[in-house]
Parts: structure tokens; sequence; C-alpha cells
């Protein structure tokens, strides 16, 4: 049986990232990058390693050596011979991309069209970096803004009521007039062509909306926050058609297949598939494919539900429940009193408060996790020690 094992992030500097949030958490001075995502896991693009292992190899390299020992036989038969999840640390300074994730079926086709054609894995154009489907929970850390899903129709023409820009009437009238699939997947369509003139009129508008009596005050600062992000870009005309959502800390966010959603602001401890595949809408440099877009937008209207924890088996811990076959998080506070986290799948615990101590297996400061292989006897135990569990729901996990 082998013992939980440190296991060493892989830094990712985005440009959205903050410069200041994950050296904060870290105990660290910031070095002027924006430190965007901390990646705990096992993902081929960026795989965290296993310092004190002989050998020093990384999370991928030691489940493909021994993957039933790692991952367990449950979890290797319902998801095959990787983790099928991956945990990251966010801090988000500017706005992420406008995106949406494939079902599975979707990235199974897409993958292997764009093999079947010679695209490059590394090419720009190239959407479909695998063959898996990417549901994702954030949750928040500190008060967080994201957008999520599409409005009702007839409320986002309220708003671009209040805008009073001309050429968002007839916008509005469509909106009002067609039924909700057809109204936002034909104003998405032309939110996304726009010209660069409508988006900078739409963004000198947006800052009156912020101040009382304004009932749209907090989402048009978001908005606000984005054209100042992007100027120009068309993106924000995008987000218009979504939900702005605020999460307080201790709250989450669920994402699945074809929901559009954008990160604003804020940090967050999040879980998702083990996938790269991303179909941005805007927001970003890299490229958008608006006719596959409208093939993999799920252009149902909907109201974001915002995920509290609710209490498991074991003392000190909260779940966040989500249909998702491939991770659950739950949030556990340790203390002097031992906790037995032991699991029939593998594991990642991430502590982000003081000190927890896991027997077998290492000491963890703040910010540093460790990967519990699939019934490794672990035993957690600190002193105000604050740890984020990351695992898959199998039927004989504890």
């Amino acid at each position: 049986m082998t013992a939980p094992s440190l296991l060493s992030p892989v830094l990712r500097n985005y440009p959205w990232g903050s410069r200041t949030a994950i050296p904060a958490l870290l105990g660290q001075h910031p070095d002027g990058r924006p430190q965007a995502e901390l990646w705990f896991g096992a993902h081929s693009a960026a795989p965290s390693l296993l310092p004190e292992r002989p050998g020093r190899p990384d999370l991928a390299a030691a489940i493909t050596a021994a993957p039933a020992r790692e991952l367990g036989e449950e979890s290797l038969s319902a998801h095959g011979p990787e983790l099928p999840f991956l945990l990251k640390l966010l801090a988000a300074e500017r706005a992420l991309s406008v995106q949406v994730h494939p079902t599975r079926k979707q990235a199974q086709d897409g993958h292997d069209r764009e093999e079947a054609a010679g695209v490059p894995l590394d090419a720009p154009h190239r959407t479909f970096k695998d063959r898996n489907h990417k549901p994702e929970l954030l949750c928040a850390l500190e008060p967080f803004d994201a957008l999520c899903g599409f409005r009702e129709p007839a409320r986002t023409a309220e708003l671009l009521d209040i805008l009073a820009v001309p050429e968002l009437c007839r916008w509005s009238a469509i909106l009002r007039s067609r039924p909700a699939h057809e109204a936002l997947s034909s104003t998405l369509r032309a939110a996304l062509s726009a010209p660069d003139r409508l988006t900078r009129t739409v963004s000198a508008a947006l800052p009156r909306l912020t101040t009382p009596p304004s009932p749209w005050g907090s989402t048009a600062a978001a908005y606000t926050a984005i054209a100042e992000d992007f100027p120009g870009d068309p993106g924000l005309l995008a987000a218009l058609l979504l939900n702005h959502v605020r999460l307080d800390a201790g709250e989450a966010l669920y994402l699945a297949a074809g929901v559009p959603h954008a990160y604003l602001r804020g940090t967050g401890v999040e879980v998702m598939a083990n996938s790269d595949n991303v179909l941005r809408c805007g927001l970003t440099d890299k490229h958008v494919d608006t006719v596959l877009l409208a093939d993999i937008v799920d252009c149902t209207p909907m109201r974001p539900a915002i995920l509290t924890p609710t209490p498991t088996e074991l003392t000190g811990e909260t779940r966040f429940c989500s249909p998702a076959e491939e991770f659950v998080l739950s949030r556990l506070e340790a203390g002097t009193e031992a906790v037995t986290v032991t699991d029939q799948g593998p594991q990642v615990l991430l502590c982000l408060g003081a000190h927890a101590r896991l027997t077998p297996g290492p000491l963890l400061a703040r910010g540093e996790a460790a990967f519990v292989p699939a019934g490794s006897p672990c035993e957690v135990t600190g002193v105000s020690a604050v740890i984020y569990r990351a695992r898959v729901p199998l039927s004989a996990a504890s």
C-alpha cells in the first residue's frame, strides 16, 4: 500500500491572473507576474510532481506505471487509467473568456474530426484537445464574481432598453417576440459579429447604470469592469445576455456542458473533469469559432443555482453536491482529534488553513497538497486546519 505523498503544483501565469492573491495564500512575496492557477493533478499539459517518491515522478507517470494501485479498481473501471479530475487554486484579477464546454459525445466527435484532419494539438485553432467533457465546480474563498448561463430573454430586453443604445432596439424586439432558444441564439450571433463601434457605445453607456436608483447596479459594475479589461471586444455584448453571479466565501457554482460562463474577479478552489476542451465566445485573443459555438452552447435560459455545502458523516466535513461523475469536492476542518479520510478511490487533499498532519504522510503547510492513492490509510489532524478534499464519487467510497 502506497502512503499519501506530497504533491507539488504547477503554476500557470495567464494574463488574467492576480499578482497578489496566490502569493498571499502561500505566504510568499509577489514576483510581479500574474499568477492565475495552481494545478494539482495529472493533466497531461502540466502534471504535478511527487517530489518525495523515488525518482521524483510526476503524478501522470506514477499512475501510468501502476494504475490499479494508484486509482483503485472501481475508478479504473469507471474512468480508465487516469486521474478523472483536476484540482486547481484559481485567482482572477481580470475577466476570463466567455466560454462553454462540450458534452462527452461532442468532445469525442470533435477530437476525432480534428485528428482525422491533421490539426496539431498545439495549433491556435485546435478546439478539442482530448475526448472528454469538462464539468466543473468552483468554491469561492472570498467574494467572487462570475457570469453563468443565459438570463431570461425578456429580462435582458429590459437591460438593453435601459442602456438606450439605438442599435440594441432590434435585439430587444427579438428577445421579446421569439421563443427563448431562438431569440438567444440569434442575439448571441449578432453580438459576436457586432462592430467595434457598438461595443464601445455600450461600454460608454454602462457606468450610469451602476449608481442608484438603477436596479442593475452590481451587474452593470461587473460589465463595466469587463469593458475596461477588454476594450472593444464583442464578448462584452455576449456577456450582456448572461446572469451575473456574486458568490460569498464558502459558496460554489457548478457548470455543466454547454452553459456559457466566465469568471470575473476573485479567488477560489476549482475542481473539474480532467479535460482542456474550451470553446470561447469572446473576451480573448484566442480562437473563436462562432459556427461550432452555435452547435455546442446551450441557449436555454436558467437561474444559476448557488451551492452551499452539506454535512457528511465525517466530523468537520461538508460537501458540495453536484451531478458530476468524475469528482466530488468537500471542505474538512480538522482539529486535534484524528479524522480518517481513507477512500476506495484516489484523492487530492489541499491545505488552505493552518498546518495539517497526514498519518501516514506529510505535514502540509498552507497551500500544500497531497495525493492519497486508493485505499491508502490516511488520518488528518491539525489545529485550525482546513482541507479541500477532491475525490471520485464511487459507490464504495466513504
